[in-house]
């Protein structure tokens, strides 16, 4: 059986769906359609923490769907940016699960990714499979993944 692991990067996802669409991202329905392909064995999903109550309850219906939820505080710059950035949290838990699962699935557009999936690849040999929003997906993530899903309506609420 194809054992898959998932990696989502939800500050990017979150983002991108509600540029590109004014929608958010079908965590349940992409759940699914990952399911009808294999063993799900690993499932994180990566996320900033403010503490609101919408925000608790999205984290809860991750944890619902399936997700292990690994969160970093929220913290907000005096000059008014933000801070929260998963990508070196997300990159070593990738490369830890790599050896012992068939697919690696990250949902994510940064482009800072491209050189982990060709890491995994060459290495592992493993299947690397990019979801993002296609116009706001890095070009160097989508030539590096094994293939490409573009987020659609079919993955949007």
């Amino acid at each position: 059986m194809n054992k898959i692991a998932i990696f989502v990067d939800v500050q990017n996802i979150y983002y991108t769906t509600r540029d590109a669409y004014g929608r958010q991202f079908n965590y349940r329905e992409f759940w699914r359609q990952i399911k009808s392909t294999g063993l799900i064995v690993i499932a994180n999903a990566y996320a900033t923490h403010k503490g609101d109550d919408k925000q608790h309850k999205f984290q809860t219906a991750l944890k619902h769907i399936g997700f292990n939820l690994k969160l970093k505080p929220y913290i907000q710059r005096s000059d008014g940016s933000a801070k929260g950035d998963w990508d070196v949290g997300i990159t070593i838990d990738v490369l830890e699960s790599a050896e012992n699962v068939d697919t690696v699935i990250l949902l994510s557009g940064d482009g800072d990714f491209d050189q982990l999936l060709d890491k995994i690849i060459s290495k592992y040999k493993v299947n690397a499979q990019v979801y993002g929003v296609k116009e706001l997906t890095a070009k160097s993530l989508i030539q590096s993944a094994s293939a490409f899903h573009a987020i659609e309506s079919d993955l949007l609420l």
